[in-house]
């Protein structure tokens, strides 16, 4: 076994070398232009649409969905298991997660207990590694969301879903395992009532809560995680304990998009709402200056950072650190963003020259599961799978 101090200088020069990667080719590139409409290498095919009827009752709703991609889940799930093992080889923790993490967690509010008992059912998973797999999303997703404004007002609002980091990595193609087994679950969902649309969004099937969306023609929205000392851990541990006062953020996120009615409204809900986890929200919406990042504690909010396109500031970006202060050195995807953004300028955004920036590396990264487009004034909703080819960036 390596000693102790052998282990800090292999992590050392990991970090050194994964730091050096974020700086300079090829590992990063200029700003791609041409990649629109997808094609090439870095574009792994499309995401399939799915029906959820909200007709149906909550137990119902995810069955045909979860007949088809039950099989890709319990891929998914072994993984996961098969990580927690190596750590704690008896077994105990996933016996508990089976066994006692429902009665520890305790009703959800709205339909979403229901909704995840009938996942399990059909999936024949049990019903606490449905449950582990929606906490597995308030702990760790990277991200990059972007809302422009054109020199008209029109507003598009575009995200790169990266997921996976530290979950295992696979030393035979150079791709994090989980990240690889997410791409075959991501779907994306046209919610509906009375057979119409009341919002679309791009997640995980076995996943209830929502992480990308929009309401067509009111406003759109992304949740990107964020890093802090009082995060979701703490949350979890309270939540566990008994004290259930706070809102699971990917539940707030398809609360407020299967009922919210503006812009203005889900702001305010999405400012003020306690939460299991910190967060940021990135929304959008349908008139000129309906933009904004949301920083969020758990409690409060510590930032709303709004487009002001009279000031000059026709775009937003956030990935997962704090607008006032400087990316990780390992993990800086929000230079490289800004950098295109400027290149690209406001005359000439579309859904074609954001793609191109989410096409870039390192905003494309070996993390990067699917790209989201959104025009909600045109109801236009695109998402494609990603892949990035070597050599490549591991975030």
């Amino acid at each position: 076994m390596l000693s102790q101090s052998r282990l800090t200088f292999v992590f050392l020069a990991a970090a050194v070398a994964w730091a050096s990667a974020q700086h300079a080719p090829p590992w990063t590139e200029d700003c791609r232009k041409s990649t629109y409409p997808p094609s090439g290498p870095t574009y792994r095919g499309p995401v399939p649409w799915y029906t959820i009827n909200l007709d149906l009752p909550p137990y119902k709703r995810w069955h045909e969905l979860m007949a088809d991609k039950g099989p890709m889940l319990k891929i998914i799930m072994n993984s996961m298991k098969n990580m927690v093992n190596t750590f704690v080889p008896s077994g105990k923790v996933m016996q508990m997660v089976d066994q006692k993490l429902p009665d520890l967690l305790g009703q959800f509010s709205g339909p979403y207990e229901e909704e995840m008992k009938g996942i399990a059912d059909v999936t024949e998973i049990p019903l606490g590694e449905i449950i582990s797999f929606n906490i597995f999303y308030e702990l760790f997703t990277l991200c990059t969301s972007i809302i422009t404004e054109d020199k008209k007002g029109h507003l598009l609002h575009v995200r790169n879903m990266d997921f996976g980091i530290f979950l295992g990595w696979n030393i035979n193609n150079n791709t994090w395992v989980v990240t690889e087994q997410l791409k075959p679950l991501s779907v994306n969902l046209d919610f509906q009532r009375n057979n119409k649309t009341v919002f679309k969004a791009t997640s995980f099937a076995g996943y209830v809560g929502m992480l990308t969306g929009f309401k067509p023609g009111k406003f759109s929205l992304s949740l990107n995680e964020r890093f802090s000392m009082n995060g979701g851990y703490l949350g979890l541990l309270e939540w566990i304990m008994g004290k259930k006062d706070a809102t699971w953020i990917g539940f707030i996120t398809r609360s407020v998009l299967e009922n919210g009615t503006s812009y203005e409204e889900v702001k305010n809900i999405l400012a003020k709402t306690k939460l299991l986890a910190p967060a940021y929200f990135i929304l959008g919406g349908n008139q000129s200056g309906e933009g904004c990042v949301i920083t969020r504690e758990r409690k409060d909010s510590l930032d709303v950072y709004e487009l002001d396109p009279k000031q000059g500031r026709w775009y937003v970006v956030q990935t997962n650190y704090d607008r006032w202060k400087n990316p990780l050195f390992l993990d800086d995807r929000r230079t490289p963003a800004q950098t295109c953004l400027k290149r690209t300028t406001q005359e000439s955004l579309s859904f074609a020259t954001l793609y191109d920036i989410l096409s870039t590396k390192p905003v494309l990264n070996k993390l990067t599961v699917f790209t989201t487009l959104m025009d909600v004034t045109k109801n236009r909703y695109e998402s494609y799978l990603r892949d990035c080819p070597d050599p490549c960036v591991g975030w």
